[in-house]
């Protein structure tokens, strides 16, 4: 079978030994696809360290991350995947090295972000077409023209008919899609996704991953994708960031394959499966 993949050891402090690769491939600069078919480097840390007191999660992390690219990370609880993510939101500062966003430092919360979290932040008193359309209400859009975009949005992630319930009236997808829905209506092109479908049952979030996909496929945003599901993180990614605990380098797998893939099939192909047993290898270093 031709392989299509490739892997290599990233960086984030000294080398370490990584499944099927030699000292000479660790990489020194930041991780970033080779001939790459993506648009600029829209995130870019380097150096990049975080600690909270003595305790260092993220120490000399290197990573580029290109326009529309979909970059999937993935690594035991600790590791330091949700605490990146919130450094690109601008919640929290870095301890250390640097961290831009377009070119520019991250200082703060950016309307260019979106972050959507496993729990959501569905506000309980609003109806669904209401918790859509709340970032166009933030800037001021006239409400008709706001019901406009939020009732379009609704239809395109397919939860329509439930315009008028409130949150607790809908099923947990349903919650997931609202969610979508509204995080393409704040007009931001970097998505933060922090295991958005985790307490989702199995099926329902292969239909989830789909969507996303198919999302993606429309308008090509940037994705920062955190999961401990090693096959999501495979049918997703256009790479799969490996970052084991403690702060020693992590792995990097580029998936190339085109996107738009069809999850429910990709994830039975044997290419899929032997990517799956390369980086559980990498994720059995730190086990």
């Amino acid at each position: 079978m031709h392989d299509t993949t490739s892997g290599t050891p990233g960086s984030r402090t000294a080398t370490r030994d990584l499944p099927h690769e030699s000292d000479d491939q660790m990489q020194t600069e930041s991780a970033s696809p080779t001939d790459s078919p993506f648009g600029d480097t829209v995130i870019d840390a380097k150096n990049l360290a975080f600690a909270y007191g003595d305790h260092v999660i993220l120490d000399n992390f290197n990573l580029e991350i290109k326009a529309g690219e979909i970059v999937a990370l993935i690594g035991p609880s600790g590791c330091g995947k949700s605490t990146f993510l919130n450094l690109i939101a601008g919640i929290i500062t870095p301890t250390a090295g640097g961290l831009s966003v377009h070119g520019a430092p991250v200082q703060g919360l950016s309307s260019s972000v979106s972050y959507m979290t496993q729990q959501d932040t569905l506000l309980p008193w609003r109806t669904a077409l209401d918790n859509a359309a709340l970032p166009l209400e933030i800037k001021h859009v006239p409400k008709q023209a706001r019901y406009e975009r939020a009732r379009a949005e609704l239809e395109r992630v397919g939860v329509a008919e439930a315009e008028k319930r409130r949150p607790h009236e809908l099923s947990g997808g349903m919650r997931s899609r609202l969610s979508l829905a509204r995080s393409l209506l704040g007009d931001a092109d970097i998505f933060l996704m922090d295991e958005p479908f985790a307490a989702i049952d199995a099926i329902l979030r292969v239909k989830l991953q789909q969507l996303l996909v198919d999302l993606w496929t429309e308008t090509h945003k940037t994705i920062v994708y955190v999961t401990h599901d090693l096959n999501e993180a495979i049918c997703l990614g256009h790479r799969v960031i490996v970052m084991p605990s403690g702060t020693s380098g992590f792995y990097e797998k580029v998936i190339d394959r085109p996107q738009p893939r069809d999850v429910g099939t990709f994830r039975t192909e044997r290419e899929v499966q032997d990517i799956y047993a390369e980086l559980w290898g990498a994720l059995g270093q730190d086990h």
